[in-house]
């Protein structure tokens, strides 16, 4: 569908269409919001005994109340709550109804966007180029190979089968054997994230070895096939443990290679591309600890590189024959390059191979044979560098664009001149970009084909907003060409996140089109508690300095309306997960400036989930919010949480979304904060609910499902900005 041929011959009946949709959904009705029960309950933070309250609970502990804090259930088997959550979902789609043609439309204006049979660009890995490819219909990708220089393909592994009968399918690693004769792969069938591994052969396709059950779903082969490596969860979901598996041992006695005690931490594990070491790591979100194993000798024991020290992180890969480090060490706030041999790891004897640069941000070495590739952030913007030379000669790879997002691509073999990796910007679809480190010739291998789009038809710009305290706020702006050259307001959409070091950086997203073909603007806050601009602009805005992240959103909304380019009654807003939380703090904060929003899988319920050690990923996340069972914390996050922020006010029109299997942000959260929501909410605008009762954090795996989700949202911020339209 041309939404642009759209405007000119149909714009009186789209606007009746419109101005008729937005009666029908803003109307009142005898079909009600869900009623959720209030229950007494005292939530205690602080000392509770035979529990983690982390290192200062106090004590005595507070109690507050929480009348809807029965709606968790760890189990997801509550009869009355899933019934609720039913009702949830059919009042959502009784509100919808009216809306269902556009949705449709939607779904399929997204779908004519996609390619949907395609392939990626093959890529060398021993005597094979491996790659996947979709086709038309199929939900899911197949995972292919053929011989270098034949053009029969092999089939290695295809979704689909493996998701026939199962509502949800996620596949997590997928890992060819060293002989090329095995696959091990990682099947999530519930949302939940936790991962049985198989082992096939290839040839035959039958299985050669027990499954491995409730594992994180990394995989990595040792040096040859006869051991394979994972990792797996403690009763809180967070990875502890990292194990070495031998193939066709009987006896199942996979070996424990590290164990993570400490609750603050996880374990992860990464094999060297030489193929020579194993490393394994652990790590919060301020301090790490890494071990080796050097995998050409028969024993497997780990050995310390350098032991945790509080606030000090480091990251080691091998290059030319010793360690290299990015870290923070000695207050390199945004991280450094050293050195050492691999006789002696210790960081009394790591040596720096580049000066610190304040100004440029560290965060990856990809190491080859006689190269390796530096990846971190410069001026706002990802950068790479090329590492070549006996002294380590730096170079960076320069771009023509302004505003652009590089990252690694694929790539396997060691002994190689040509790097790959991925290159896109706003108005740039996603490049497979081949680079010749000798020469510095390049090669786009593959630009991902994006029907029924014209670049030429949109443009993008940066912007610099002064937040609340003076620090200077990066905001993105992509909209149609010529838009902006006018005085009137537009309709307007603003996307943040703004936590982890997260960064939501300038890249093409198809599923924005929508948006700009109906000329709306769409902008990105880069706003603090994320990466964009380094480490400080992450560490400014946690523990005790989280708010500035909410206040930098709202700063970068008043900018949008103090340069007229939309008013408060024409600006959508959106945020998943932990930006789920900034959407939840400033509806609460500004609840004028917004006329609606979307909260996908919403960290909303702040204060319940941080006291409590059990949740998934509460221990690991102290190091980022904060604790709230120690007086420190307890009054500032209370202060900012969403759910116990809610007051009397005139709420903008919100549609929340979220997965019943979800571990990351549990279902009861959106479910809780709803409830209180609308009996606060003063005004008469929408408020939603829509669980998806069979997939978890990252929504459907099924590729045209999820693109059904998303054309749910879309008519929904859409029809709040009255720009809906359909054939």
């Amino acid at each position: 569908m041309d939404n642009r041929a759209m405007i000119a011959t149909g714009a009186a009946v789209g606007i009746a269409a419109v101005i008729t949709a937005r009666a029908l959904t803003g109307a009142g009705s005898q079909f009600e919001p869900p009623l959720l029960d209030k229950r007494e309950h005292q939530v205690a933070f602080g000392y509770v005994e035979d529990e983690n309250r982390g290192e200062n609970p106090m004590n005595p502990p507070i109690f507050r109340e929480d009348p809807y804090f029965w709606v968790r259930d760890d189990a997801r088997k509550n009869k009355e709550v899933i019934k609720h959550l039913e009702k949830e979902n059919a009042f959502t789609d009784f509100k919808m109804k009216p809306l269902k043609k556009y949705t449709e439309s939607l779904y399929k204006e997204l779908l004519s966007h996609v390619q949907e049979t395609d392939s990626t660009v093959p890529y060398k890995h021993g005597p094979y180029e491996y790659y996947t490819k979709t086709l038309e219909g199929s939900s899911y990708k197949i995972h292919c190979r053929r011989e270098i220089g034949s053009e029969k393909e092999e089939i290695i592994l295809d979704e689909n089968v493996l998701a026939k009968g199962k509502k949800h399918c996620d596949v997590g690693a997928v890992e060819v054997s060293p002989s090329h004769q095995l696959l091990a792969y990682a099947v999530d069938s519930t949302g939940y994230e936790t991962y049985e591994v198989l082992i096939v052969n290839i040839g035959t396709g039958k299985v050669v070895d027990q499954a491995l059950t409730e594992t994180a779903g990394r995989l990595t082969w040792g040096r040859d096939d006869k051991h394979l490596y994972y990792s797996t969860f403690d009763q809180a979901h967070r990875v502890d443990k990292v194990w070495r598996h031998s193939l066709l041992d009987t006896k199942n006695n996979d070996i424990l290679l590290f164990e993570e005690e400490d609750e603050l931490f996880s374990a992860g594990f990464q094999k060297t591309r030489s193929e020579r070491f194993m490393f394994i790591g652990s790590q919060s979100s301020e301090t790490s600890e890494g071990y080796m194993i050097d995998l050409t000798k028969e024993n497997t024991e780990a050995e310390l590189i350098a032991k945790r020290e509080k606030g000090v992180l480091y990251d080691v890969n091998e290059y030319r024959g010793k360690l290299y480090i990015i870290t923070n060490k000695e207050d390199a706030k945004n991280f450094k390059l050293m050195s050492t041999s691999v006789d002696q790891p210790g960081p009394e004897n790591w040596k720096e191979v580049m000066p610190y640069d304040k100004d440029i941000k560290l965060d990856l070495l990809s190491s080859f044979k006689d190269f390796a590739v530096l990846y971190g952030r410069q001026g706002g913007f990802t950068q790479m560098w090329i590492v070549r030379g006996d002294d380590d000669a730096l170079t960076r790879v320069e771009f023509e664009e302004k505003a652009y997002t590089v990252a690694p691509g694929v790539n396997e073999e060691f002994e190689t001149t040509n790097y790959r990796f991925s290159y896109s910007s706003l108005t740039t679809p996603m490049q497979t970009i081949e680079i010749n480190v000798d020469s510095g010739e390049r090669k786009v291998l593959k630009e991902q084909p994006v029907p029924n789009f014209e670049r030429s038809s949109y443009e993008s710009d940066r912007i610099e907003v002064t937040a609340e305290d003076g620090t200077k706020v990066p905001m993105s702006l992509v909209y149609k060409k010529g838009l902006l050259n006018g005085s009137d307001p537009k309709p307007c959409y603003l996307y943040g996140y703004g936590s982890y070091e997260i960064s939501i950086d300038p890249f093409f997203n198809s599923k924005l089109l929508p948006f700009l073909d109906r000329d709306v603007v769409v902008a990105i806050a880069h706003i603090r508690g994320g990466g964009e601009m380094g480490r400080m602009h992450y560490e400014n805005a946690k523990y005790l300095k989280k708010k500035n992240t909410f206040t930098d959103f709202i700063a970068c909304a008043e900018e949008l309306v103090a340069k007229k380019i939309t008013t408060p009654d024409r600006l959508v807003i959106e945020g998943r997960s932990a930006g789920g939380l900034l959407i939840g703090a400033v509806i609460n904060m500004r609840p004028d400036l917004f006329h609606a929003a979307h909260a996908g899988v919403p960290f909303v319920d702040v204060m319940n989930t941080m006291s409590d050690a059990t949740i998934p990923l509460t221990t690991g996340e102290w190091e980022e919010w904060g604790n709230p069972n120690e007086e420190k914390y307890f009054d500032y996050m209370l202060s900012y949480s969403p759910y116990d922020n809610v007051h009397k006010a005139n709420y903008p029109a919100l549609l929340a979304t979220s997965g019943l299997w979800d571990p990351r942000v549990a279902y009861w959260e959106p479910t809780k904060w709803l409830a209180k929501l609308r009996e606060n909410n003063l005004g008469d605008k929408d408020m939603l609910l829509k669980m998806d009762l069979a997939s978890g954090h990252f929504s459907a795996s099924d590729r045209y499902k999820l693109y059904r989700e998303r054309a749910f949202e879309l008519t929904f911020l859409l029809d709040q900005l009255q720009v809906l339209r359909a054939d």
